[in-house]
């Protein structure tokens, strides 16, 4: 028991775990893409408390356990680096042979997260509150709600593909857009069965007046 490391409260550290001299601990592993990766916590165990004057975070245990699982699920690291704008263009490389109108419509929405902060965050780290705020954000600053409509139908399938990539575990943005954001579109009322047929009547007697002035 003598010759295992320990920590500075005298706790056996485990394969891969170190503390260094500031009292960060440390925790070195080898990815699903067989690369060595480093994590850090200024806690050990979730029940430590965070050295004055450090930024908070979970505890280096609790991170090992996010590592090991995504490791056993084949989750890639870090998202694979990419970031929303990155994956977003990376879905529409798909979408081949669309009509203009389509293709008008995807390059508004890239053209949108271009602007964005949002569109510079990495995938992984889009939490399902951070989806929401960003489409409330966009109401916020003027866009109307078939423009945000547009912006999540082309978001969604794209962290969907991250998904099936093993990139990410969830899809942050599988919510009803309607609980989030305001539906201000102007809703069409149709005319009533009355108001048709007056319609009609009213063309019929425009017709017919036509005809009359046609034949004198």
């Amino acid at each position: 028991m003598s010759g295992k490391r320990r920590d500075s409260k005298n706790r056996i550290l485990r394969n891969g775990e170190s503390q260094r001299q500031d009292g960060r601990y440390a925790f070195k592993y080898i990815d699903a893409t067989g690369k060595q990766q480093f994590v850090y916590s200024w806690k050990l165990e979730k029940t430590d408390k965070t050295p004055q004057g450090k930024r908070d975070d979970i505890s280096l245990r609790e991170k090992e356990k996010l590592i090991f699982k995504d490791i056993d699920d084949a989750i890639v690291p870090c998202g694979g680096e990419m970031t929303v704008l990155e994956r977003v263009k990376k879905y529409l490389l798909q979408k081949t042979g669309v009509r203009h109108n389509t293709e008008a419509n995807y390059n508004f929405v890239v053209n949108i997260i271009k602007k964005e902060d949002f569109g510079k965050k990495r995938i992984d780290k889009v939490k399902l509150s951070d989806a929401k705020c960003w489409l409330i954000k966009l109401q916020q600053d003027g866009r109307g709600y078939s423009s945000i409509h547009s912006v999540r139908g082309v978001v969604r399938p794209a962290f969907q593909m991250a998904v099936d990539d093993d990139l990410i575990c969830k899809n942050p943005f599988e919510f009803q857009l309607a609980t989030v954001v305001v539906n201000d579109s102007v809703t069409r009322e149709a005319i009533t069965r009355k108001q048709e047929r007056a319609f009609l009547e009213f063309v019929g007697l425009m017709l017919n007046d036509i005809d009359m002035q046609n034949k004198k």
